[in-house]
């Protein structure tokens, strides 16, 4: 019995380390090519030496090709994405509470409406909402890519919930202190949801991270171009140069990778609920 068990979880651990490896080898594989010698990229898996000349290419131009604002788009990504990742957060939280702790008529019916809103595609709301950008004069500036994206439904959905499951009692208690509504939230309830705030907050932050049509859309100018846009518009007339390519690519998937660094442990935790 013991020696069908211990076959087991080798079989297990095998079919894990497969599947790590056919998961992890892609990124090696850019971060490789993005330090490969030039002569080397594409033609060799593993380089004989490291460079950081794509990078340098990147940031300062050269082989007969001007440098493009690779610095102003880095900050226009980050700017951009926590700006909208908080206040998703942050219209979630309260609207969240509202409907999972509040009673007034008409929450079921928003509650309603949200979960219609979620299986309905978004991109039939494209066209509609660039014509309001368009008309409130917000076209070519970080508004028309941020508020869009200020309200998340699935974040709102995900926070309504987790609510739901905190114990009316204590939120009771914290009135009969004294504390109003946005205290409570604050102090009680979202030292409680850390868990849960660092999936909503790494999910939301990630899908604002990679968003590349809407910004395509309502910017124009070089100096408002994302990382995302910026790297888009090399593939054509820079499609000869495939280690600066790979460069841009580590340079775009980097914060994401430290944010599951840092918050791996509270990630592991929040996950525990949301597979509930």
């Amino acid at each position: 019995m013991a020696g069908n068990r211990t076959f087991k979880l080798t079989l297990l651990y095998i079919l894990a380390s497969v599947v790590l490896v056919i998961m992890v080898a892609p990124y090696v594989y850019m971060v490789l090519g993005s330090l490969a010698p030039w002569d080397q990229v594409d033609r060799k898996i593993i380089p004989t030496e490291l460079t950081l000349k794509s990078y340098k290419w990147l940031f300062f131009g050269g082989e007969g090709v001007l440098a493009r604002p690779w610095l102003r788009a880095l900050f226009n990504s980050v700017f951009v994405t926590l700006t909208s990742t908080i206040l998703m957060m942050a219209t979630a939280i309260l609207v969240g509470y509202s409907l999972a702790k509040l009673r007034f008529k008409g929450s079921r019916f928003i509650n309603n409406v949200i979960l219609f809103q979620m299986f309905y595609p978004a991109i039939i709301l494209l066209i509609p909402l660039f014509l309001i950008i368009r008309y409130f004069g917000m076209y070519d500036t970080y508004w028309a890519m941020i508020l869009p994206k200020a309200v998340n439904l699935w974040a709102i959905f995900m926070y309504t919930n987790f609510f739901r499951s905190l114990p009316d009692e204590l939120l009771e208690a914290a009135k009969m202190d004294g504390a109003s509504q946005f205290k409570i939230v604050w102090r009680v309830v979202l030292p409680m949801s850390r868990s849960i705030t660092t999936i909503i907050f790494l999910f939301l932050f990630m899908e604002r991270w990679v968003e590349l049509l809407w910004d395509m859309l309502v910017v124009n100018s070089e100096n408002m171009l994302t990382l995302n846009v910026l790297l888009a518009q090399m593939f054509g007339p820079y499609g000869g140069y495939p280690g600066p390519m790979y460069a841009a690519s580590v340079l775009l998937t980097m914060p994401i990778l430290i944010l599951f660094i840092i918050f791996s442990k509270n990630f592991k935790d929040g996950m525990q609920f949301v597979l509930k």
